[in-house]
């Protein structure tokens, strides 16, 4: 009974955009948290300690044996109302700002808001000498939410969103104020939390005053998780001297290549079809790979 089930989730989460698929990480994590809580109350467990595996430290001591925190707290979530308002958010303004990039972008920031943010909640937390001496602990995706809602509202802050008893409001002002209140709810103890939302921001407003300028800061990171993700998957990247999206297998006579190719390399033929899925079920049927040949056909054509 539970195998079905779980295999229609995983081919659902296949199919579905980045934006979808992030979330389904955050749900899923927070999911066996809460049931290890669950049975943490009949047996010898403490979920507390479960916790500290994957929430970010303040001790320095404590993350150099715990590298890995540096990526797992910004998809962990212990409470109710904590993920649903983070996943609320994100999807909300994620799909924003899927019109305008493209998903390995949105994996991108997600990831480098969530590290500016710790970086920053680091620094503050080990050079403050009223709080070094007190080990406090990061969990939530709402630093990198933070980043990607505030580079939505630097690179289209004019976009119009529908708010209810408000109306429609652009999104700089939305940005503007929950930039706002997250600074006047600063105190002592959420002082970690408040610094790591602040460094979210600053990696948000960067990346969009760099793409203006022809800049992707995701662009190595996203370069150096295709490389990983080939290696897993046994892929052969091009040797050097080759041509980007070239091998010697795939160079053929050009009497055999694909014709009508557009900048970018999509075709036309390509580019029909996906238009043509967008007509019938909506923007959120394309696959990651779709989006990316949209994407690129629209920077190739502004630029």
């Amino acid at each position: 009974m539970a195998a079905p089930i779980i295999d229609d989730i995983w081919r659902k989460y296949l199919r579905a955009p980045m934006l979808v698929k992030l979330i389904f990480i955050n749900v899923a994590v927070f999911l066996v948290l809460r049931i290890l809580a669950f049975v943490a109350l009949f047996g010898d467990i403490d979920i507390a300690a479960i916790l500290r595996w994957v929430e970010l430290p303040s001790n320095l001591g404590m993350l150099i044996r715990k590298p890995w925190t540096l990526l797992t707290f910004m998809f962990v979530h212990f409470d109710v109302l904590h993920i649903l308002f983070n996943m609320l958010w994100f999807y909300w303004l994620g799909r924003i700002f899927m019109e305008f990039f493209s998903p390995k972008q949105l994996t991108g920031l997600y990831l480098l808001g969530g590290w500016g943010g710790a970086l920053l909640y680091l620094l503050v937390m080990n050079l403050l000498p009223h709080v070094a001496a007190t080990d406090y602990y990061l969990i939530g995706s709402s630093v990198s939410v933070i980043a990607i809602v505030v580079a939505t509202a630097v690179y289209v802050p004019d976009y119009k969103i529908g708010l209810l008893f408000l109306g429609e409001v652009a999104i700089k002002w939305v940005a503007l104020v929950s930039v706002l209140l997250l600074l006047l709810g600063l105190d002592i103890a959420s002082l970690g939390n408040g610094v790591a939302h602040i460094g979210g921001i600053a990696v948000g407003a960067l990346y969009a005053l760099l793409i203006k300028r022809g800049k992707d800061i995701t662009r190595p990171l996203n370069a150096l998780i295709d490389a990983v993700v080939g290696l897993f998957n046994g892929r052969t990247f091009r040797t050097a001297g080759a041509k980007p999206g070239s091998s010697a297998r795939q160079q053929q006579p050009s009497s055999q290549q694909p014709s009508s190719r557009m900048a970018g390399g999509v075709s036309e033929d390509e580019l029909d079809e996906i238009l043509k899925k967008i007509k019938v079920s909506g923007y959120d049927a394309l696959t990651d790979e779709e989006r990316d040949k949209l994407f690129k056909v629209s920077r190739n054509r502004k630029s």
